[in-house]
């Protein structure tokens, strides 16, 4: 699936509220582009609008910029309402926003990207993955996930060509991910300042991540699901059962309190657990996705009146290595909660990819609680920028992994590849027919036990065709490492590929990892073999 991520810092050099806007992926070459722009007060009035109205218990006392000297009323006029009924203000003010962060971050050669991005996903009839990485934290609590480009048309959470999620690119390399055809769920009920009936609590929530929706229980791949849970755990209860058994779901309902290493959670009275221990426990013991119905999970610190780098729970859990991390922006109401999660867990049941399942689930929110109240706003999804989504695999995925089995014969008519070190006595690894993973790690087909080497560092792929009555088999480079340093020598010397995939001819030399490490060749038998 083609992505483009985005990137938003603050230029402290140039001015309190000049910021760059850049494209950190894309896929196509000429797509990473940057511009620099200026945050506009009126911006800045909208925001504090916003929360206001839909924030007013808990809000952060931050500002993402300057505030305007004047406070004028906000042009909302120009919303222009879907039916003949009046427009609600807050309607108007929440359309108004979205517009305004999508004029502020799409324009120029941003937009361009983005235009000709999402072509590309078209062209290949899917969704264009759309990852938006915060770099100031000030701007983290806005609610980019509200982005419009114009009245009539949805947001870009709800876009059904888009799917949108936050990241972050300073990451851990991921762990090795275990392919799975079950939901296996944790579901921790930590300590509640509302004092609720845990027990009663728990048995809802098992029944509604157990049993998904009646639509998701008639579905023909309908995933198994298992759902343990823990009762007000003490941290170390906690951990040992995350260490016993093969979870890839943790589920924590409770309170949460900010704070500079992730913020607590509170899972008894007097005790806490951070986010810096947190994600040590969930990383080691292979969780995939981590949800939050707890407050502030996706929101920073403040101290000052100043927003704390990476201090959110969700950032401090994708930083450590964390596949995906779902957290709520504001405080959630039960009901809310309650119809977003039964969405979401049938969803993934369905084996749909994380992001594709929050995106089904907010929809959810939006039928039942409508575009004008904030419920929809609320779940904030973070990916690391390495992880695809998967949760649970699909049961298509072993034609990918053998697309000569769509072509009766073909492995008897084609070439055969392998991949050559050419250092002193370097060894040579033969191709697979499917994919052929590289890395450092022992579990990659071809394993390059490199410091420099990420643990998944980049794939071969391995596409077969009929042109006539002839096979041909052709072969990609596609680079997954955190910090693009896969290479391939040109005319030109050693060139850097980032997140691309690129054809490979016979005779072409790779390097993975630091540019003095071992050089390999790829070469093509073109016998048959």
């Amino acid at each position: 699936m083609p992505s483009l991520n985005l990137a938003i810092a603050r230029l402290i050099n140039t001015g309190n509220d000049s910021f760059a806007i850049w494209v950190v992926n894309a896929p196509y070459p000429s797509g990473y582009v940057l511009r620099d722009c200026v945050w506009p007060p009126h911006l800045t009035q909208a925001w504090l609008e916003w929360q206001q109205m839909f924030a007013g218990h808990s809000r952060l006392d931050i500002s993402p910029g300057a505030t305007s000297q004047e406070a004028n009323p906000l042009p909302l006029d120009f919303v222009a309402p879907t039916s003949t009924q009046p427009t609600s203000y807050t309607a108007r003010l929440m359309q108004y926003l979205g517009i305004s962060l999508w004029g502020w971050v799409f324009e120029g050669a941003i937009l361009n990207s983005f235009e000709r991005s999402r072509g590309i996903a078209m062209g290949e009839r899917t969704r264009l993955r759309m990852r938006l990485e915060i770099r100031d934290p000030d701007l983290i609590a806005l609610p980019w996930e509200i982005m419009q480009r114009e009245p009539g048309q949805s947001a870009i959470s709800l876009s059904q060509h888009i799917l949108f999620s936050r990241t972050t690119s300073e990451v851990e390399p991921l762990p090795y991910l275990r392919s799975e055809q079950a939901l296996n769920i944790l579901l921790v009920l930590g300590e509640d300042e509302k004092h609720l009936e845990l027990k009663k609590e728990a048995a809802s929530l098992e029944e509604i991540l157990s049993n998904g929706s009646v639509v998701g229980s008639n579905y023909n791949g309908y995933a198994p699901c298992m759902v343990n849970t823990l009762l007000q755990p003490t941290p170390q209860e906690l951990i040992q059962q995350l260490e016993t058994k093969a979870y890839n779901v943790l589920f924590y309902a409770g309170h949460g309190l900010q704070g500079p290493d992730g913020g607590l959670l509170f899972l008894r009275p007097g005790m806490t657990l951070n986010g810096m221990e947190l994600a040590q426990v969930l990383t080691s013991t292979g969780v995939k996705l981590a949800v939050f119905n707890a407050c502030w999970g996706a929101q920073p610190a403040a101290a000052n009146h100043q927003a704390v780098s990476h201090s959110s729970l969700a950032e401090v859990l994708i930083r450590q290595g964390l596949p995906a991390v779902l957290a709520m922006r504001d405080e959630i109401a039960s009901q809310e909660s309650q119809t977003f999660i039964q969405a979401f867990a049938a969803a993934l049941r369905k084996r749909l990819p994380i992001d594709e399942a929050v995106a089904e689930a907010r929809q959810q929110l939006l039928i039942v609680y409508r575009f004008n109240q904030p419920a929809w706003t609320l779940p904030i999804l973070y990916l690391h920028p390495d992880y695809e989504g998967e949760l649970i695999k699909n049961f298509d995925e072993g034609i990918t992994e053998l697309p000569e089995t769509s072509i009766p014969g073909i492995a008897s008519l084609v070439s055969n590849a392998c991949l050559r070190s050419l250092s002193a006595g370097g060894k040579t690894s033969l191709l697979r027919p499917g994919i052929t993973r590289i890395g450092r790690t022992g579990d990659n087909d071809i394993v390059i036990p490199e410091p420099s080497v990420s643990k998944r560092h980049a794939e071969i792929l391995c596409r077969n065709s009929l042109t006539g009555a002839t096979a041909v088999r052709t072969y990609y480079l596609q680079d997954l490492s955190t910090y693009g340093t896969t290479w391939v020598f040109r005319s030109d010397g050693w060139q850097q590929i980032h997140r691309q995939e690129v054809p490979l001819q016979s005779g072409m030399q790779l390097k993975f990892g630091s540019t003095k490490s071992q050089p390999w060749e790829f070469i093509i038998d073109n016998s048959p073999g």
